[in-house]
């Protein structure tokens, strides 16, 4: 069982079509290498998500390989954009505890996201003013450099 069939049967679903090269539910059986290639994480990144509980179980095959399946990806998908958001990996590691504990922890999840939310919308508002500085100085760099052209034209 994953981590996101651990929920009730309501679809959180955050993102949009699948991506290329997975396969149909209930084909849908992922080699820790295929996982690897789809997802851009290394092998020994997979590994250490599960060992953190990250990726708390990941279904084996008769032979102790793991076997991964959409909704891990799908998962998978959903801690690469925390990670892109800043998130540290302790609260990752604690929104998907209280993903598994179930539906009554949605107050906590809600807590969770809206303050990473905060913290992303504090970042672009920085970005923003940096790239308004860039602008500025590409601005004056572009005037300049016309003025030059224009002194050396004459």
């Amino acid at each position: 069982m994953t981590v996101t069939e651990t929920t009730s049967t309501s679809t959180d679903t955050c993102a949009g079509p699948r991506p290329r090269g997975r396969r149909p539910d209930g084909e849908d059986r992922y080699t820790i290498s295929e996982v690897a290639a789809l997802t851009g994480l290394t092998a020994h990144t997979l590994r250490w998500y599960e060992r953190i509980g990250l990726m708390p179980h990941i279904d084996r095959s008769h032979t102790g390989q793991r076997r991964y399946n959409n909704r891990d990806l799908d998962w998978l998908d959903l801690v690469g954009k925390l990670r892109l958001t800043g998130m540290p990996v302790a609260d990752m590691v604690r929104y998907a505890e209280l993903v598994r504990a179930g539906d009554h922890t949605y107050g906590e999840r809600f807590a969770l996201l809206k303050a990473t939310r905060e913290d992303v919308l504090a970042r672009i508002a920085e970005l923003q003013g940096t790239l308004a500085v860039l602008d500025r100085k590409i601005d004056f760099y572009a005037d300049a450099g016309r003025a030059l052209a224009s002194e050396g034209s004459r």
